[in-house]
């Protein structure tokens, strides 16, 4: 929790100095309340008091009521935009770090996990920060100050306030013992509801295309349950713990009353008086002590569960990046990629997913890469922005090791357009144009990209062109209208290097023929890198990587690998008709 708290900054450390001055003042005048009380009450018992001793008194009691009053606004106000300032700074510095992530420590996470750490668990700590700064600085302070006023005062109720107060401190630890442990499961069902209600929100198609409506329903009833479960748990415990907090403060009351009645009945006219005085101040202050300590309790409480999700928060912050920024900066043009002997496997798995990976790709280039579906055609091109880290083996830039090359400089060098088009709630223009190097790249640019990206006549009948509000995750668009302006957003960068993964499968082939023609003329001066499970998307590229379960099984062009394997064979069948094989090896 601590750690989090120096997340404050400058300005949430000056909120906080002057909290404590707030604070302080509004428990100063709260403690001079009995006095007045203890004052007025003496001076009502006592013949021939002028009215207006007893004005004045209850004046004065009445401006140190107001006065505590507005210092409690404005603390309230002060303490809202000090625990503001603290869950920005702490979601700020998560969203960095998960920024940073590789897709491995993505995946370690899950991104439900993620988004409940950066949402639920920074307001539990919020909550704490604002609620429990107030307690920790005026419980303590008023509990410590009202016994140092009734100490003295009388050992009958001294004794009695000393068994409420054990009372209380046992309840304090049954509420703690029983309700904390089950914080951490609330939390975890948090994760869980989230990931079932993200997956079902994000595949409503499929669900209503195989009315799986039932299904999805049973499986959040699940989820839903445990953390119902064990929320009513915790609000049971509540239930039954609230009303002994409050019949023991109730009973401490009665206590001082009779025993100050056996006081007074057994004094003097004189004594009568001043033991009525004092009962009053008691009575006031004891319940100041006691409400002291039952927001001590709670805090404790609250702290616990801010603790678990401070540690949840912490985690993530704590992890480390798989893959570190280097120190190179090298510039933006590329003449060769090369891999040498590149092996990978996921974090955690037996195998390698790859195996002995070896190519060499030139500035004006085309490799593809083919293969049968598993066989690690996206993992070797998704190595190259180190989406993942190489197992083993170099992948070299002209001759300098990606691993070596710092973050920004890397990927300024690539153009990737991903198997699934991602879109942004942004216009046509800004999903374009998306990225650091967005403030570089003109609107003359993007018309050309989307141009080149057979998305000009679409584009131009939308309502409002290139500054169509694109929905997001691109509802608004068809699945080839998004993979089009997925690929323009690479061209629009004029990269280096350029990765097509299964860029083209949304596309009907006339669009797709045209699309390529285009590229091979815009990207001629470029290394271009194109994943396929289609034989006709890469039959005109220059080198063509034959894959098969993570292994290459042969590398040349397509009349090559047509002639000498027997697996290339094989696909080229399955897709095409020995009459268009012939004709494009001619």
């Amino acid at each position: 929790m601590l750690t989090l708290l120096k997340r404050m900054g400058k300005k949430g450390f000056l909120y906080l100095c002057l909290i404590i001055a707030l604070i302080a003042g509004q428990t100063y005048f709260d403690l001079l309340i009995p006095d007045y009380m203890a004052e007025v009450t003496a001076l009502v018992q006592t013949p021939g008091t002028n009215i207006n001793n007893i004005l004045i008194n209850g004046g004065y009691m009445l401006l140190a009521a107001l006065a505590s009053l507005v210092l409690a606004v404005i603390t309230g106000y002060f303490i809202a935009n000090y625990s503001s300032i603290i869950a920005y700074n702490i979601r700020s510095d998560l969203f960095k770090k998960i920024l940073n992530l590789s897709q491995g420590d993505i995946d370690e996470f899950t991104p439900s996990s993620l988004i409940t750490r950066t949402t639920n668990d920074v307001s539990q700590v919020e909550m704490f920060v604002g609620f429990g700064t107030m307690i920790i600085i005026k419980s303590p302070v008023m509990a410590i100050w009202a016994i140092s006023k009734i100490i003295g005062k009388g050992f009958e109720w001294t004794m009695a306030m000393a068994v409420s107060i054990a009372v209380m401190i046992v309840i304090i630890i049954i509420l703690i013992k029983t309700v904390v442990p089950k914080f951490s499961i609330i939390q975890k069902s948090i994760d869980d509801l989230n990931l079932v209600s993200r997956e079902n929100l994000t595949g409503i198609r499929v669900v209503r295309a195989f009315n799986a409506e039932t299904y999805q329903k049973d499986k959040i009833s699940k989820v839903n349950e445990k953390l119902t479960k064990v929320s009513k748990q915790t609000q049971k415990i509540y239930a039954i713990i609230m009303p002994m907090i409050f019949f023991n403060m109730h009973l401490l009351t009665l206590a001082i009353y009779i025993i100050g009645a056996g006081m007074i009945t057994s004094s003097s006219l004189p004594v009568k008086i001043e033991t009525f005085g004092n009962m009053i101040v008691f009575s006031s202050y004891a319940m100041q002590v006691i409400i002291s300590f039952l927001m001590l309790g709670f805090l404790v409480v609250m702290y616990s569960r801010s603790q678990i999700s401070s540690k949840r928060i912490n985690e993530v912050f704590d992890a480390d990046i798989s893959i570190k920024d280097g120190d190179i900066n090298v510039p933006a043009d590329s003449q060769v990629l090369e891999f040498k002997n590149v092996s990978f496997k996921y974090p955690d798995a037996q195998e390698n997913i790859l195996n002995n990976i070896c190519f060499t790709a030139k500035k004006g280039e085309t490799v593809a890469f083919i293969g049968q579906t598993g066989s690690g055609k996206s993992t070797v091109v998704n190595l190259i922005p180190r989406m993942y880290e190489a197992t083993q083996g170099e992948i070299l830039i002209d001759g300098v090791n990606i691993n070596d090359m710092t973050m920004e400089s890397l990927n300024n060098k690539i153009g990737f357009v991903p198997q699934e088009a991602v879109m942004f709630s942004m216009s046509v223009a800004d999903n374009t144009r998306f990225g650091r190097s967005a403030k570089d790249i003109e609107i003359d640019d993007i018309k050309e990209a989307i141009e080149v990206a057979q998305g000009k006549d679409f584009v131009e009948k939308l309502d409002d062109q290139y500054d169509y509000m694109v929905a997001r995750g691109g509802t608004n668009l068809s699945g080839g209208q998004k993979q089009r302006l997925s690929i323009a957003r690479a061209i629009a960068r004029k990269p280096s290097i350029y990765i097509f993964d299964d860029t083209f499968s949304a596309l009907d082939f006339k669009t797709e023929a045209t699309l390529r023609k285009e590229l091979s003329d815009f990207t001629k001066n470029a290394i271009s890198l194109l994943v396929s499970s289609r034989v006709g998307s890469v039959m005109s590229a220059d080198k063509i990587i034959l894959l098969e379960n993570g292994k290459m099984v042969g590398q040349g062009s397509h009349k090559e690998l047509w002639e000498s394997n027997d697996l290339y064979r094989e696909i080229a069948l399955s897709q095409l008709s020995e009459e268009e094989i012939y004709e494009s090896i001619k």
